[in-house]
């Protein structure tokens, strides 16, 4: 972890030449939660239940014991990560920095290294005048390193001068580093979305 000088540490909008570098620590940061999340999802009691009953059902059509306890697993990998890549929706990116209301910033550290990013967007699903947080990521060699923190305060400033009472956020549950700055930031639990019954996402909110 480096210690940074935050006096050297800036943010500002996103240039059009940086979306490739952000593209990639988007998706550096998108596939460590990825993999851990689909980890916890198998090792669920109840999905470890429903894939041993399709195995025991696959055996009676397999030649292969193998093939039977392989199968129902590589379907719930393929159908959580076609899930999860849709939801991410990282091809996307250049929408984030096309005016109006939306916006990507990007933090930079001493003058020219991208370390971490984050986007504001209004919200669509809640409260009149709440804006939502989205795409907060941080370089792996600036993690737990103050930039995280940084961005999040700078997106609350931003959402204040826009006239938003609220910011609001979905993070998955997997991730404890980011639901853990969260609320040491003043954000709340407020709900989530379950699959099979489990919460995998986590939804905080925060008055300004």
């Amino acid at each position: 972890m480096p210690v940074l000088d935050l006096a050297q540490l800036a943010v500002r909008r996103m240039r059009e030449e940086e979306a490739p570098i952000v593209l990639e620590l988007l998706k550096d940061g998108f596939k460590d939660t990825e993999n851990r999340l689909i980890l916890y999802v198998l090792t669920r009691p109840l999905v470890l239940l429903l894939m041993a009953v399709v195995s025991s059902a696959l055996r009676f059509l397999l030649n292969s014991f193998v093939a039977a306890l392989l199968v129902p697993v590589l379907l719930t990998i393929v159908a959580l990560k076609l899930l999860l890549w849709r939801s991410a929706d990282l091809h996307c990116l250049h929408t984030y920095y096309c005016g109006g209301q939306r916006g990507l910033w990007v933090a930079v550290y001493d003058g020219d290294d991208v370390c971490g990013c984050v986007a504001l967007e209004p919200w669509d699903q809640g409260p009149p005048r709440a804006a939502e947080l989205k795409r907060l990521a941080v370089s792996r060699w600036y993690r737990r390193s103050g930039v995280g923190r940084h961005l999040l305060a700078f997106l609350e400033a931003q959402a204040r001068e826009q006239g938003y009472e609220r910011v609001m956020l979905y993070t998955s549950v997997v991730a404890k580093a980011a639901m853990n700055l969260f609320e040491s930031c003043g954000y709340q639990a407020t709900g989530g979305r379950s699959w099979l019954g489990y919460t995998v996402v986590q939804e905080f909110s925060k008055e300004l």
